[in-house]
């Protein structure tokens, strides 16, 4: 009976009171958010929204799997493409997110199968091809790109009596509590424990009776799953897509987020993704100033917060929790 309370513990979402009242806090200000603050914060909110959950999905092939992907971009394109044809078929928001999200697990399969003989950067430059031919697909394939005037895709309409931007900022939010409550799930699983021994050791991992084909093939599906997700929110929130926005400087953004935002962390995802999105704001003058900011606080992240802004959240609560006895 302890054994079991114990585990039930393990698997709650907040452990502790002060984590707890915290969440409690930050739940409220994300509900009060669209009432405060004007559209454009709003505007900011749900693309940190949905870029959490494209980042979520990086972390568990980068950080769970140990399989760097530099393709990502490519299952962006497939899930917004994808999503934006059947949002034109007249298929619901919903569906279409699913299908979206499917057809990208499914090229996620596909390229999947390197990983099972390619590692560290020759697995890296393998997905990192598949990305640029993906990008080159619907540059030269008008009927999937929709050609030079791109592919319009119709707005949510407002709900319950809130205006365009709070229905979608209300929605990707709580679609991001969605996913991060899954990707809890998946990482408390006998799932994700097979991910961190592949990661650690996949030769031990085999020899403990972990399937590399098959949790290999998974961890791709899931995080282009996520990816593609990403992708069809991307293309709703902007209304119009072309087969420029997803470019390699997308797959190097999410990667940067995963390493900024701290490895293997689901937290620490969403706190890269807003990394990555409110640089861009802050140095919008000078945006030839962003990318060297970006890899300024990786080489920072890497020599003294290997955790990443996650890590530096822990050790400040545990500062706090400790003081003045530290």
């Amino acid at each position: 009976m302890d054994l079991i309370e114990s585990y039930a513990q393990d698997l709650r979402f907040a452990r502790r009171r002060i984590t707890q009242v915290l969440l409690g806090i930050l739940l409220a200000a994300l509900v009060a958010l669209p009432w405060v603050a004007p559209d454009h914060v709003v505007f900011l909110g749900t693309l940190i929204a949905l870029y959490s959950i494209g980042v979520m999905g990086q972390n568990l092939l980068i950080g769970y799997t140990g399989q760097i992907s530099f393709g990502q971009a490519g299952f962006l394109a497939i899930g917004a493409f994808a999503f934006g044809h059947m949002r034109v078929w007249g298929a619901p928001f919903l569906v279409a997110l699913a299908g979206a999200g499917g057809v990208a697990a499914l090229a996620g399969v596909v390229v999947g199968f390197p990983s099972l003989r390619l590692k560290g950067p020759y697995l890296s430059i393998a997905t990192l091809g598949f990305g640029v031919a993906v990008y080159q697909v619907f540059v030269n394939w008008e009927v999937l790109s929709g050609g030079r005037s791109g592919l319009s895709i119709a707005r949510l309409a407002p709900m319950l009596g809130l205006t365009g931007t709070q229905t979608v900022y209300y929605t990707y939010v709580l679609l991001l509590a969605v996913f991060t409550l899954a990707t809890y799930n998946i990482v408390s699983s006998y799932v994700g424990r097979a991910f961190v021994a592949i990661r650690d050791s996949d030769i031990a991992a085999e020899v403990n009776g972990v399937n590399l084909t098959r949790y290999k093939l998974l961890a791709f599906a899931i995080s282009s799953f996520y990816a593609g997700v990403h992708g069809a929110l991307y293309a709703q929130v902007l209304g119009h897509i072309e087969p420029q926005i997803f470019n390699i400087g997308e797959s190097l953004t999410l990667f940067v987020a995963v390493i900024i935002g701290g490895v293997a962390s689901i937290e620490g995802s969403i706190l890269g993704a807003a990394f990555v999105l409110l640089v861009p704001k802050v140095f919008s003058e000078f945006r030839e100033m962003v990318p060297i900011v970006y890899g300024a606080t990786i080489l920072i992240v890497l020599i003294f917060e290997p955790r990443g802004l996650f890590g530096r959240w822990l050790k400040a609560r545990l500062y706090f929790q400790l003081w003045p006895f530290r």
